[in-house]
């Protein structure tokens, strides 16, 4: 824990995911986020996995990973609640060529790192200074189920 950055940002799920295996080279932010103080910020950050995560929010995320042959695990494999990996913001942008790029801002994000045991904490909006809550993390929801994953297109 002691490599990890004081500042984390919360990111959803499968969104974090994909951060900290180093697959997403871009966490999108709208105008509003970034013109708070985090356009010019730079260097390593804790990735948070937000507690929520909607059913359209995963299918989403596994339907574009799906398009560039990545394997999204199951949504109750993903951990929700906690700090997860670290990564480095290098630069923001208003274009790329990047997949994972929707604007209307980008932090371009480099030198992955994600923990082989999330740390539970709590979330908040924008970079925020962490602490390990010693809680545990999010439990999944009924549809984040096997069962319920699987009848997904059933609107259970």
């Amino acid at each position: 824990m002691s490599d990890l950055p004081d500042l984390a940002l919360s990111v959803r799920q499968p969104w974090a995911w994909a951060i900290v295996c180093g697959l997403k080279d871009i966490e999108n932010r709208t105008v509003f986020s970034v013109t708070k103080g985090n356009l010019n910020r730079r260097g390593r950050f804790a990735i948070h996995a937000s507690k929520g995560m909607t059913r359209e929010e995963y299918v989403q995320g596994y339907e574009l990973m799906r398009s560039l042959d990545i394997a999204c695990p199951p949504p109750g494999a993903l951990p929700r609640g906690g700090i997860v990996g670290a990564v480095e913001i290098v630069d923001c942008v208003k274009q790329s060529d990047s997949p994972w790029f929707f604007g209307p801002r980008g932090l371009v994000l480099r030198n992955a790192m994600r923990l082989g045991v999330p740390i539970p904490c709590s979330g908040a909006l924008g970079f925020f200074k962490w602490q390990p809550s010693g809680g545990a993390l999010d439990a999944p929801a009924k549809w984040m189920r096997p069962q319920g994953f699987f009848n997904i297109s059933e609107g259970e």
